[in-house]
């Protein structure tokens, strides 16, 4: 196969729109256009002494689709393009990028400092799982960088954050916080699966790992499951590597061949909803119904400077808390037309969702409290449909919460 990853006379470098299309590109000796899948789980050798090579690591060459794959691999060359990273790994979900993320590298012994505002799986990961291996965490408010600072031990190996949060879209100074985990020689993981590699670029801004659920902004249409880990080719060889082949966690090809496609349109996509979000956060905003909205672009944010500085938008995603509470928040998902009731996101379909009683409904009242996740909070995540649509359609439904 041969790679088109890049202009064939080197003089040309390539935009980030034109990485999406064309990065990682290898073609078969059919020269296909589109990317091929291999639909394959293992590999053959022309003889014995090429598969103790390949094993070896001495000859090139696939050995099992469980360790890498060609289809996979293309995906894995384009987002390291995108996101400016080393290299890639690819995973079958987001959570399993994540646990491999955190995991992989840790012993016993070890401390992990984690925003307290995180999606209710990845709490479970650090909270509940890691403690099970001897592996310490003390949780922060992720916006305040001395709240960091307080959290350094000598044993602290890893920091943890996402940026925007999961609900209630706290925004996290990912530059001051990877300083601190560089002093004290740790590691900065920044989920961005909110912002996407097209509004937030956290290796610019110091991170080490970033990780991602390609099952949301990239893929976008709610099609398949899958994960991603991005950063240095010594973190991946030293410790994600013996994970991923040993514990099994791989993508399917077909997963990662409708990645691939996904991102074809990424772009164009983010920036679209991007744009409906900020009118609609604006709407939903002037409403009578309404506590308050939070999308990280508004000036009203508690973090909008910060926002305005990490982010090239506010995003597809925001939040907003009826007066109501939840027979307020039921009743405005109910009477929604063309929004969808749906606990995923980064979809092309507007999908609104309830996080008290869905994504952090496992968490104590207590917690939900401190985490702004309230009765009346509704996340909602903004796709591609007409702008002025979806604006009719929440008016309507913020309507029906009055009475």
């Amino acid at each position: 196969m041969t790679d088109e990853t890049h202009d064939p006379s080197g003089a040309i470098p390539l935009s980030p729109n034109t990485i999406l299309v064309r990065g990682g590109l290898t073609r078969s000796q059919h020269k296909e256009t589109s990317e091929a899948i291999f639909l394959t789980s293992g590999f053959v050798y022309d003889s014995a002494s090429e598969a103790e090579a390949r094993f070896k690591g001495e000859a090139p060459g696939y050995l099992y689709g469980r360790y890498a794959n060609p289809t996979n691999r293309m995906l894995e060359e384009r987002l390291a393009a995108i996101d400016g990273a080393q290299t890639c790994r690819l995973t079958a979900s987001g959570m399993a990028a994540v646990t491999a993320a955190l995991l992989a590298p840790l012993r016993a012994g070890d401390h992990v400092v984690a925003g307290k505002a995180l999606f209710s799986s990845c709490r479970w990961v650090i909270e509940t799982f890691m403690p099970r291996y001897d592996v310490e965490f003390t949780l922060v408010d992720s916006t305040d960088v001395e709240a960091w600072r307080a959290a350094i031990r000598p044993n602290t190996k890893t920091f943890f954050l996402e940026s925007p949060s999961n609900p209630t879209l706290d925004v996290s100074d990912i530059a001051a916080v990877a300083s601190l985990a560089k002093g004290c020689g740790a590691r900065l993981i920044v989920d961005n699966i909110f912002a996407s590699p097209i509004l937030q670029r956290p290796f610019e801004l110091g991170a080490d790992v970033v990780v991602y659920s390609t099952t949301k902004h990239m893929d976008g249409s709610g099609r398949t499951l899958g994960g991603a880990i991005l950063g240095s080719t010594a973190f991946m060889e030293e410790h994600i590597d013996p994970y991923l082949r040993h514990t099994g966690p791989a993508m399917s090809p077909f997963v990662a061949w409708n990645v691939l496609k996904g991102l074809e349109t990424l772009s164009m996509r983010v920036e679209r909803a991007s744009a409906s979000a900020a009118r609609l956060a604006d709407v939903i905003a002037a409403h009578p119904a309404i506590n308050y909205v939070r999308y990280p672009h508004r000036t009203d944010h508690p973090q909008f400077e910060l926002a305005k500085r990490q982010m090239k938008s506010g995003g597809t995603l925001l939040a907003f808390d009826l007066k109501g509470g939840k027979p307020a928040a039921f009743a405005f998902l109910d009477a929604l037309q063309i929004v969808d009731i749906s606990n995923n996101l980064g979809d092309s379909k507007s999908l609104a969702t309830h996080p008290a009683t869905t994504t952090h409904y496992s968490f104590a009242p207590e917690v939900q409290a401190e985490l702004g996740v309230t009765s009346g909070l509704i996340r909602l995540s903004v796709g591609i449909e007409d702008c002025e649509d979806l604006v009719k359609d929440v008016e309507a439904a913020l309507n029906a919460t009055l009475g």
